[in-house]
């Protein structure tokens, strides 16, 4: 009762406010921001939200402090646009769909033209048709992943503390890596890159391995979180993460666990036929969020590795954890950094005993111990 008292207060504030703007013309010309998604040949899904232009460009690593602040405020003060009408054009047939009420839109479709079995990104265009207010008239590009038929398996990866350093166990500490960074001074988890890209490579060497990142950060963190992972050369897949806002399950702990396992699943039911691999960190609830989807989906779970932040706490609970799930020949493996998790997934045949070597050095990269990489300190 709680959570729909907020959320009509919270559309009625939107509305009153999306009106007093218009009224006075305060808006700012409407743009696209297409999600990356996931689909299969015979069902292709796009999403992303219609926004008032923030004019957050791409950062660099000469961002002063005060300008990474100031792009996190737009951010979060994002101005979001109902109704908007949108044409989906793929394979020169047209569709249209309507943005709901904080400028979401979501569709499903069965493509006319069956997308190439062997590459791994298809791209759909999306057009502005109407808008309660101005736009830009322009072409925007979703991109959708559809595993090719060759793709040995998937990864499922968790983002903050897993992927790039958050500190999300440090409040303080994650406050000022999450405002006062940007894709520039954010940091990876060492060796991360390589690793991950072996795993893309998988043994068959076409680099077709489909990755998946499943996070609980917001919606609005989402050009922040493609542009670190492109900046540090780590594979590209979609973003799934959640919606932001006063409702109940949006904001408070009990909804990370729904969302990763819904998402999960979701991604498991939409490829039957493919196995997948695991990876988060010991922060959370990502041990016990996988061993449940192990045990939903037996011989479908490869591998599940579990970052060890050094939290003595958690990290004991998730060995007494490891110790049971071997009985229900669930394989969790907690580990200290990439380079370990890479020599265990040679032994089990995932990747390219070669590539650990790679991974080393990437690691050292990041580290700083060996030159390639510029390592800026994190605030």
């Amino acid at each position: 009762m709680f959570a729909d008292a907020t959320e009509a207060s919270e559309n009625l504030i939107d509305d009153v406010v999306f009106k007093i703007r218009k009224k006075l013309k305060w808006n700012s010309p409407v743009v696209i921001i297409p999600y990356r998604s996931y689909g299969t040949r015979n069902n292709i899904y796009i999403t992303g939200r219609v926004l008032e232009n923030r004019l957050i460009k791409p950062s660099d690593d000469k961002e002063s402090l005060f300008k990474n602040l100031s792009n996190m405020y737009k951010r979060f003060q994002s101005n979001e646009v109902p109704n908007v009408t949108l044409e989906v054009i793929y394979h020169n047939k047209t569709y249209e769909i309507i943005t709901n009420d904080e400028g979401y839109f979501t569709f499903n479709f069965s493509p006319v033209g069956y997308p190439n079995i062997h590459t791994l990104w298809h791209p759909v265009s999306l057009k502005i048709k109407d808008s309660p207010i101005p736009w830009e008239d322009q072409e925007y590009i979703a991109e959708v992943l559809v595993p090719p038929v060759d793709a040995e398996f998937g990864v499922i990866s968790d983002i903050d503390d897993t992927v790039i350093q958050t500190s999300a166990t440090k409040f303080l500490a994650m406050a000022k890596t999450v405002f006062l960074n940007n894709a520039h001074s954010r940091l990876p988890f060492p060796g991360v890159s390589a690793f991950y890209n072996a795993l893309l490579l998988g043994k068959n060497g076409k680099r077709n391995n489909p990755f998946f990142y499943v996070s609980s950060s917001p919606w609005n963190m989402y050009d922040l979180l493609k542009e670190f992972l492109d900046l540090n050369k780590i594979p590209e897949g979609p973003l799934l993460l959640r919606d932001f806002g006063l409702q109940d399950n949006k904001i408070i702990n009990k909804g990370h666990q729904a969302h990763k396992t819904k998402e999960i699943v979701n991604i498991l039911k939409m490829y039957p036929n493919l196995n997948f691999v695991l990876i988060g960190d010991s922060g959370q609830q990502d041990a016990y969020i996988y061993n449940d989807i192990a045990t939903l989906y037996p011989d479908r779970i490869l591998a599940i590795y579990i970052r060890d932040l050094g939290i003595k706490k958690s990290s004991k609970k998730i060995n007494d954890l490891i110790a049971i799930s071997k009985k229900e020949n669930i394989q969790i493996t907690l580990t200290k950094d990439a380079e370990q998790a890479a020599k265990h997934a040679a032994d089990k045949g995932l990747i390219f005993v070669e590539a650990i070597a790679d991974i080393k050095i990437d690691k050292k990269q990041d580290e700083g111990e060996l030159p390639g990489k510029d390592v800026d300190t994190v605030v």
